[in-house]
């Protein structure tokens, strides 16, 4: 579960109350129990302020190497760690990869980067441009994976809103099946916890 630029390992625990939302949908009986990893996306700083090295520095918004492909790059260690640490099903069928605005333009390269890795893609407002690189060919990759669910939620005053409506446009050029979630308001966290109570359950559940 991947966060923003300008964020951290911790945003989604504190901004998104991501432990709240997945107590409550498991015991609700609407979500699979299953673990959350929530790594750093900064490649250029090792961990959130006050827990590396560098101490209590002022966070920046944009760091060196943000959407470079550098994440993309690395990001196989993050998948090895967790099989290595965790109890964890090490098969795309028990893996999904999702991530708000930053988070999500990593999620849609991560998921075509590592193929037959991810059976579940979530993107919210995710911040996917032409400009930043995607064509025909990454997405028949993707859909060549025949994943299981691939999800797109954004608001319909976000920023990134025609962006978004672009590559939906690519995405059904190419009958690439996915699940689509217009919500009202912006690029805001109150978007981002509502989307991650929806994609949750529809996560390694059979029914």
């Amino acid at each position: 579960l991947l966060h923003g630029m300008g964020g951290d390992e911790e945003a989604w625990m504190t901004l998104g109350r991501t432990s709240q939302i997945m107590d409550n949908l498991i015991a609700e009986g609407k979500a699979e129990p299953m673990i959350v990893v929530m790594p750093n996306g900064n490649v250029a700083r090792e961990a959130a302020p006050g827990e590396s090295q560098l101490g209590f520095y002022k966070p920046q918004f944009q760091l060196p190497n943000t959407m470079d492909g550098k994440y993309e790059q690395t990001f196989h260690e993050i998948i090895e760690f967790t099989d290595s640490n965790y109890r964890t099903i090490a098969d795309k069928s028990g893996r999904a990869v999702a991530g708000l605005s930053m988070g999500g333009y990593h999620s849609f390269h991560i998921s075509r980067y590592y193929p037959n890795t991810f059976d579940y893609v979530g993107l919210f407002s995710a911040a996917i441009m032409p400009d930043r690189g995607y064509d025909s060919a990454g997405i028949a990759i993707q859909k060549d994976n025949e994943l299981k669910l691939y999800w797109i939620a954004i608001g319909k005053e976000d920023f990134l809103y025609r962006a978004n409506l672009e590559l939906r446009q690519k995405l059904d050029s190419l009958d690439f099946a996915y699940i689509y979630r217009e919500s009202d308001g912006g690029h805001t966290w109150r978007n981002w916890r509502g989307y991650l109570t929806e994609f949750v359950p529809m996560l390694f559940n059979s029914k």
